[in-house]
């Protein structure tokens, strides 16, 4: 019973916690989300250390329940209205930032001599974005225009392109390597776009249909956190992709049922598990390792910035969108956090001998990335002309 009081008392209090960096971030230039990753940086093990040894425990199932909410989320904005408005610079402008950012990061990783299967690896990882970070910055700055639209429907897909070119680079390093097991991971990539896919529309329909007969309320409510949570659980379980998945299943219903209640319900509850969500990040990010990150941590960094940049400015010009979205849809593009920490994962389980190199170097850019990139974003929504002041 011990334990279940530290845990209330924990939650209560990062909670509480979160409405001071809700305060800050209307009263100052930096994104609430920065505050809270930098508050769960300050009260972690490497600093102040007051969180209860317990909180691992749980870390991992809130971080889950936040970015399902996320992904499903992200799924209203993939209506077939929206993609026939938007759908060209989405797709030009998502593909473009992931194959110019692993094309940038690997080539550049090789110029300053680093081995082969290490830059094969590290450009996958690259490619990979936070949509809860950069979907939050959107919402606080209320957002509205072309600009936020295609933003929404860029981080929506994004992490599937980056899911699919990571399957490659884990593939071709395997090979380099000498393992045999290189087709084996370009399966068990394409089995975590494809059973998303398959789960995201074997909810979503049902969902849709019962969104048009459940009265609004407290029904709707046990509806949507109900199908929420069964699609990310089924997703863990069968090992594929949960954020897709429930993306996919978002986007079913936007477009099967026409009826807004399931996603409103959904928004009701989802910023207390946004709040629990950042300060356990910043909390469980390692900043000792930053001083480890070294030349070739500084080259990933660089790399995928200019990546990100050139990769937004191409893709917004092959589909002839207007000169701000070239300037500043990759600079808004570059939160970066628990995709790219679980890639790094895969990668140190398929071949362990990197495993020295490329987590440190993760961990490390993840950090900075977490921290500056939606500040970048804010910028570019400032710059824009779609953001608007938050109410005082």
């Amino acid at each position: 019973m011990e334990d279940v009081g530290i845990v209330l008392v924990t939650i209560g209090g990062l909670l509480l916690l979160g409405l001071v960096t809700d305060v800050l971030g209307r009263y100052t230039p930096l994104p609430r989300v920065t505050f809270l990753i930098l508050l769960g940086i300050l009260i972690g093990p490497d600093l102040l250390d007051i969180l209860p040894d317990i909180s691992d425990d749980w870390f991992e199932a809130i971080a889950d329940m936040a970015l399902v909410m996320v992904g499903f989320l992200l799924g209203e904005k993939l209506t077939i209205s929206s993609l026939r408005e938007h759908g060209r610079a989405v797709l030009w402008i998502s593909s473009a930032v992931v194959v110019t950012t692993l094309l940038v990061t690997l080539g550049g990783l090789a110029l300053i001599g680093q081995p082969i299967v290490i830059a094969l690896l590290l450009a996958g990882i690259a490619t990979a974005t936070d949509p809860a970070a950069t979907t939050d910055v959107i919402r606080e700055a209320r957002a509205q225009g072309r600009f936020s639209r295609v933003l929404e429907g860029v981080v929506a897909i994004d992490d599937a392109w980056g899911l699919l070119a990571f399957s490659f680079m884990l593939t071709a390093a395997q090979v380099f390597a000498g393992d045999s097991g290189g087709a084996e991971s370009l399966l068990t990539g394409l089995w975590e776009i494809g059973g998303a896919i398959l789960i995201g529309v074997g909810l979503g329909v049902p969902l849709a249909y019962l969104s048009g007969r459940i009265k609004p309320g407290e029904r709707t409510l046990s509806e949507a956190v109900g199908a929420v949570f069964l699609c990310g659980g089924i997703a863990i379980w069968l090992n594929v992709s949960f954020l897709l998945a429930a993306m996919i299943m978002g986007a079913v219903v936007a477009n099967l049922s026409h009826r807004h209640r399931p996603f409103h319900a959904i928004q009701g509850i989802e910023w207390p598990f946004m709040i629990l969500f950042f300060l356990l990040a910043g909390a469980s990010l390692e900043i000792d390792s930053l001083p480890e990150i070294g030349a070739i941590g500084i080259g990933f960094v660089v790399f995928r910035i200019i990546g990100r940049i050139f990769g937004g400015w191409a893709g917004a010009r092959l589909s002839h969108a207007d000169p701000s979205m070239s300037r500043w849809m990759g600079a808004s593009l570059m939160p970066q956090a628990g995709v790219a920490l679980g890639m790094a994962l895969v990668a140190s389980q398929r071949l362990p001998e990197i495993a020295d190199v490329v987590l440190p170097v993760v961990i490390a850019s993840t950090v900075l990335f977490e921290v500056i990139g939606p500040v970048m974003t804010k910028i570019a929504l400032i710059r824009v002309g779609d953001a608007h002041k938050s109410p005082k």
